[in-house]
């Protein structure tokens, strides 16, 4: 069965699948393309979605728009690098916290918990992904990131949850409803902390991890 922390490495609000690996790219290459991603993050965090073009988001970097249209197709894969940029930093952090624990119901707590350690000191990625994920539209206007490109996490967590309820940590519940439902409650965790940024989104973290403690554990008769 695939390792938990493979979950850290997921796209929760979803990652484009790639019909083919990005080219190797030279280091110049791939430090002016951070560059540029970051640039996009600051500019859509800073004036919104609509607002972010190209011109602005050279602007902000202090390079022309040729240089963004040399590195990139389009504002549509500027985005989705965006995305992409910011789930591999949550992954990266929040695998290095769950390295090393044990057991489903630890790593729950952890999984929860250092998303929102992450995202706390994480402000501005915080709101570009807001604005993106309530903007950023397929071509026959649906939303481009939602319920079907969350499927990776959907999948990764009903994992996890299956292994909590092999090793009698985890009562019997249907795993994707729980794996839909937490990945809502971390997503409006973090909608609602953007909307009210006094709230301590740590303590919330805490309480949202208890919530689904309480619901995921098995009663003392069920455990082996």
């Amino acid at each position: 069965m695939r390792s938990k922390n493979d979950l850290s490495g997921q796209s929760g609000a979803g990652k484009s699948e790639r019909e083919a690996p990005e080219p190797e790219r030279s280091f110049i290459e791939k430090a002016r393309r951070a560059q540029i991603i970051d640039a996009a993050v600051d500019t859509i965090a800073a004036r919104g979605f609509a607002k972010a073009s190209m011109a602005q988001i050279a602007e902000r970097a202090g390079i022309s728009k040729g240089v963004i249209s040399y590195h990139f197709a389009g504002k549509s894969e500027v985005i989705e690098r965006v995305v992409d940029q910011i789930y591999e930093e949550i992954g990266a952090f929040v695998g290095a916290r769950l390295e090393g624990r044990a057991g489903a119901a630890a790593w729950l707590r952890g999984y929860i918990e250092s998303v929102a350690e992450y995202m706390h000191s994480h402000r501005t990625q915080l709101a570009a992904l807001g604005e993106i994920f309530s903007h950023y539209r397929t071509a026959d206007g649906a939303p481009h990131y939602g319920v079907a490109s969350s499927e990776p996490i959907y999948t990764a967590l009903e994992k996890v949850f299956l292994e909590g309820q092999e090793s009698g940590e985890f009562r019997m519940f249907d795993v994707r409803v729980m794996a839909v439902s937490l990945q809502a409650g971390v997503d409006n965790m973090f909608a609602y902390w953007s909307a009210r940024p006094e709230r301590d989104l740590a303590a919330y973290g805490r309480e949202l991890a208890g919530i689904f403690e309480h619901a995921t554990r098995a009663e003392r008769a069920d455990r082996h």
